[in-house]
């Protein structure tokens, strides 16, 4: 009995990484059309600009359910998602710097809200990400300010 329950407890150890995996993707090139149910004929929530990011919770057919920033969950039509990866500021104003460090030179400042796209994957447990604004301007930020990593 001891043997199975410890196999059972290293089986799951192994999954856990697995099943704490994040899905993220941004509405595409058009806005999206946000439901509260996985149907057209559902109702409409709210109206969702291109490149916000948004959290993939689950796939149903041509459906997904999201989650944005605020953690409100909704339906949107998986083709209206890109796969992308774009940021959104959280805080109230950021720096953007040159390198990957908090003495560097700071080469923009963004606002709550404002989009950024991802340059590079994030190294799990990484502090900065390179990013890009939509002006062209790329920098490193903190991961704790921005959403959607």
């Amino acid at each position: 009995m001891m043997r199975s329950c410890s196999a059972v407890l290293i089986a799951l150890s192994l999954a856990a990484p697995l099943l704490h995996a994040v899905d993220f993707k941004s509405v595409g090139a058009a806005p999206a059309i946000l439901y509260d149910a996985p149907s057209t004929r559902g109702g409409k929530l709210y109206v969702a600009p291109r490149g916000m990011p948004v959290e993939v919770v689950l796939s149903y057919g041509d459906w997904v359910k999201l989650r944005d920033m605020n953690g409100d969950l909704a339906w949107a039509e998986a083709k209206a998602l890109s796969p992308r990866r774009m940021l959104v500021v959280r805080s109230a104003s950021i720096k953007l710097r040159a390198a990957a460090d908090e003495a560097s030179a700071v080469v923009m400042t963004a606002d709550r809200g404002v989009l950024l796209e991802l340059v590079e994957p994030a190294p799990s447990a990484s502090l900065w990400l390179k990013v890009r604004h939509k002006d062209g301007i790329a920098g490193f930020v903190k991961a704790t300010d921005v959403w959607g990593i």
